[in-house]
């Protein structure tokens, strides 16, 4: 079995400034008592685009809350097919990391920083501290729950109801709306792999989409018009 560890490390004064964006999260921003145990266990992790946050079939040791930046997570099956599950932006935590933290179980999500990023992350013996004393906690965990369901139940839906090109464009709203760019840089090989189809489907696309002016191409990038 993998597991993947990570180096706990005290929050320093310079980081503690960055654990203060938890203010912007509506459960928290009066919280100071919640802040206060947060930066007694929860540690910083700065991390740059393509760094995995966790991997597939390894034990949960933190739950990452998103401070700054994105990170796309992601399943695969036995052939290694990836598809992605969503986002998880500024203020949400992995509620799978969560659950299973809860129950000692291995996960089964894989967990990307689509950008640089920097996570907090709480050791999972400390939830139940955090439980107990902040019921603020768990009203942030409920509400980012059901934010996860429905967008589960989005991704059922475009897999099971909608068309391959259908999803290749709302994928590409949605990376634009996340890093408010017009300018998508991937190659179509990470668009594949993204959608759990082939490159040249994507490919074949893609072309279809710039005829009708819908996108614009250029090397390992993607302009929407």
């Amino acid at each position: 079995m993998n597991v993947r560890l990570f180096v706990i490390f005290p929050v320093m004064k310079d980081e503690s400034k960055s654990i203060e964006k938890l203010k912007n999260i509506a459960e928290f921003e009066t919280s100071e008592g919640f802040l206060t145990d947060v930066k007694r266990y929860g540690v910083l992790k700065k991390m740059d685009q393509g760094e995995v946050l966790f991997e597939e079939n390894t034990s949960i040791r933190a739950i990452p809350i998103i401070l700054k930046g994105s990170v796309k997570v992601y399943q695969s099956d036995d052939e290694f097919k990836e598809l992605l599950l969503y986002y998880l932006k500024e203020g949400d935590t992995c509620i799978m990391s969560v659950l299973n933290g809860l129950y000692n179980e291995n996960n089964q999500l894989k967990a990307v920083a689509n950008e640089k990023s920097e996570v907090l992350l709480l050791p999972v013996e400390k939830l139940g501290v955090l439980t107990k004393k902040h019921p603020e906690w768990i009203s942030y965990i409920f509400r980012i729950y059901h934010q996860r369901f429905q967008e589960l139940l989005d991704v059922v839906n475009a897999v099971a109801f909608k068309k391959i090109d259908e999803r290749l464009l709302g994928y590409l709203r949605n990376r634009s709306s996340l890093s408010g760019e017009k300018s998508i840089k991937i190659t179509h090989e990470e668009l594949a792999n993204e959608l759990g189809t082939a490159r040249v489907v994507v490919s074949r696309l893609l072309k279809q989409m710039e005829s009708k002016g819908l996108v614009e191409l250029g090397r390992n990038k993607v302009v929407l018009l």
